[in-house]
């Protein structure tokens, strides 16, 4: 099992690389594809060697080897979680491969999602979609009966988040109307504890905010994607057993 884990958090690392890359491109129409690493500083093309997971950040320093520019810690922090939590979902659905693939595919998307609100204040549709596909394309054959929950789980929480939007339009997006229903399709019952996670997540850094900067923190505005994400990964992990501590 050792070496499994090895395995997924070394695929993780990969990963991770690739929701930074997705991260900074769709925002900005460039292609995921077809397009090559450049650095964003400059414009040069990162060479290949420069461009293995947090051992390139280390050993460059946080530097771009072909214009000295800071490179954000952000890339191989992000490739570090990526790589844990691709470990602890193999982990978790060692049992169940097409769990743990969706599992995977969840994951990668939510780092994604994560650096886009967090830099930009969006939340891509093109991930959405295509991690939305990929989830179905996977659940269909290999648990067919599993789909239907999954459906109205996303539903429920896209119906819920979007009555939110529309009470208070001023604090809640329409991005974090699909992301809520994208989770709940990979999560199926498991999207309540996510919600109910990143609301409490969400509550007590507004909190903090109002202590700390009084009625100007009104005025602050916060990505919920990055919460929505924190309680889609615990719910990921452990979401079963939060409903059925809960209902024990």
């Amino acid at each position: 099992m050792a070496g499994v884990l090895l395995i997924a958090f070394l695929g993780g690392l990969a990963a991770g690389s690739f929701a930074t890359a997705v991260a900074h491109r769709v925002p900005r129409g460039v292609s995921v594809v077809f397009a090559r690493s450049e650095c964003p500083a400059c414009g040069e093309q990162i060479a290949a060697h420069d461009n293995v997971p947090v051992l390139s950040w280390v050993l460059l320093r946080g530097r771009a080897r072909c214009c000295g520019a800071r490179i954000s810690p952000r890339y191989p922090l992000t490739e570090l979680a990526v790589g844990l939590l691709f470990a602890a979902t193999v982990l978790v659905y060692r049992d169940d491969a097409a769990e743990a693939v969706i599992g995977l595919v969840f994951v990668t998307a939510l780092a994604i999602v994560t650096l886009t609100d967090l830099e930009r204040r969006i939340i891509p549709n093109k991930v959405l979609i295509a991690s939305a596909v990929v989830c179905l394309a996977i659940a269909l054959p290999t648990d067919p009966g599993g789909v239907p929950e999954r459906l109205i789980a996303a539903a429920a929480a896209g119906g819920l988040f979007f009555l939110a939007a529309l009470a208070y339009p001023a604090g809640m997006g329409l991005g974090d109307v699909k992301l809520a229903a994208t989770m709940g399709l990979f999560l199926g019952r498991a999207v309540g504890p996510a919600i109910l996670i990143a609301l409490l997540a969400g509550s007590l850094v507004g909190i903090a905010l109002l202590v700390r900067h009084g009625s100007r923190a009104r005025k602050m505005a916060i990505p919920f994607g990055p919460f929505l994400a924190l309680g889609g990964v615990v719910a990921l992990l452990a979401g079963d057993q939060l409903i059925d501590l809960y209902l024990g």
